[in-house]
């Protein structure tokens, strides 16, 4: 029984099974170990997209005979002008847009409750609990009701803030190091690996590599594109907060598949109050850059690096969404793009093994 292939996935199912069960009791060993990570993982999440970002323009230095640290040191000035460039021509005016949205949103509160009146004066279809909920009175009553629990996220919400401000500090410190050190770390792990294991970890590392490359680049290049496209079609039909809708519809699109629908939801919003024949010019172009992104844009920055069918994609994003919320939604792509990568790597390691065992034999 022991040579049978069933049996020994059984063990295998076993043992890991028991393993979980042993790491869940023990949870005050690797509560301090989650705490230390979960402080490290924001400036090393940000230094490394920021390194996949930057890295492609240190090595076009590199290849007119730069020095490395005046490439970095080239990077940085790059990364300032850019930061300057926002901070000084395109956050004003966003800033601006964003508080006419906010003082218009009163008004805009109020014509929904008149919306809503005028519905129920001329509509008997809603059941009488749905109608009695979304009387304005009985919604004002709820947002009473649970605006004590919102205070007191927001105030989580903002210690939270205060850390996530604390950790972007440390992230050029780490941007540095990836930039200066990062292709040394596969042959430090390599000179301690035998021949074979070192060259198969070596490839898996730059499949790796190459997977997150893909995926970085392409998704913020995208997302560029997309907000670019949108903006230029938001002046057009001259949309009120046109940039800080494009940003917006910038921010989201970096969320695979998703993102775009949430994109336009503000846009259709603040056309409707605008004018109503305003909604269907954003549906249109929507449409446009959505074309533009997926027949022109993504193959060409991304290609098939990734080959990820759409249906994997809802499934990953609403699975990842209800376990780990809004982070969980963020990194299901990469972390299953990566998880493909080294169960790929590792079954043609098992091919190329039980082939060479086949032509030893033979």
């Amino acid at each position: 029984m022991l040579d049978k292939a069933w049996f020994r996935v059984l063990v295998a199912a076993i043992l890991v099974s028991l393993l979980i069960f042993l790491l869940a009791k023990i949870d005050f060993i690797f509560d301090p170990l989650w705490s230390t990570i979960g402080a490290v993982a924001v400036p090393f999440i940000g230094a490394g997209i920021l390194y996949y970002v930057t890295r492609p323009l240190m090595y076009f230095l590199e290849k007119y005979k730069v020095p490395r640290l005046l490439a970095i040191l080239a990077v940085y000035l790059v990364l300032i002008l850019i930061g300057y460039i926002i901070t000084q021509f395109i956050a004003p005016i966003a800033q601006q847009q964003f508080s006419r949205l906010i003082d218009n949103l009163p008004k805009m509160m109020e014509s929904v409750q008149q919306f809503i009146v005028y519905w129920q004066n001329n509509q008997s279809v809603l059941p009488a609990q749905i109608s009695e909920a979304i009387k304005p009175e009985n919604i004002m009553n709820n947002v009473e009701k649970y605006s004590e629990s919102v205070t007191t996220a927001l105030i989580n919400f903002l210690s939270y803030l205060v850390s996530f401000v604390f950790a972007l500090v440390l992230v050029p410190f780490f941007l540095f190091f990836l930039l200066k050190d990062g292709e040394k770390l596969v042959p430090f792990i390599r000179q301690y690996l035998n021949k074979r294991v070192g060259d198969s970890f070596a490839r898996l590392a730059q499949s790796v590599d190459h997977t997150l490359q893909a995926f970085i680049q392409g998704q913020l290049l995208v997302s560029f594109f997309v907000g670019v496209l949108l903006l230029i079609g938001y002046l057009i039909i001259r949309l009120d907060y046109a940039l800080t809708l494009a940003l917006f519809a910038m921010l989201t699109n970096v969320i695979p598949f998703i993102g775009p629908f949430l994109a336009v939801i503000p846009a259709m919003l603040v056309a409707l109050f605008q004018d109503p024949i305003m909604a269907v010019w954003i549906a249109v172009i929507m449409l446009i850059a959505q074309q533009i992104e997926g027949n022109l844009i993504s193959p060409n920055v991304m290609g098939k690096a990734l080959s990820i069918h759409p249906l994997t994609i809802i499934t990953l994003i609403l699975a990842a969404g209800s376990i780990a919320g809004f982070l969980g939604i963020l990194f299901a792509i990469p972390v299953y793009s990566v998880v493909k990568t080294i169960i790929h790597h590792l079954y043609q390691e098992w091919m190329a093994s039980r082939e060479k065992k086949i032509t030893d034999i033979d």
